[in-house]
């Protein structure tokens, strides 16, 4: 697979892959690994919240620290 970059772009991936002691290829299969991650993360949370049930996390965060005084930095600000 051929794959073309901007000139500016490709001689920034060049310097960290040096600085980093891998090849140029992994760097940038790394890259794309870590951004369609990314992007699987996001869709999995957004399918999360559609199955959430606000009532249900609300009653649990009601019941939540029940009896017992706040901490320090549980400060709402």
């Amino acid at each position: 697979m051929a794959l073309r970059l901007l000139p500016s772009l490709l001689e920034e991936a060049r310097k960290v892959s040096e600085s980093e002691g891998v090849a140029l290829n992994q760097f940038i299969n790394l890259a794309v690994a870590e951004k369609v991650s990314a992007l699987r993360t996001e869709d999995y949370f957004r399918e999360r919240q559609s199955r959430a049930d606000l009532g249900k996390a609300q009653r649990i965060l009601k019941r939540a620290g029940k009896g017992k005084p706040p901490v320090a930095g549980d400060e709402i600000r």
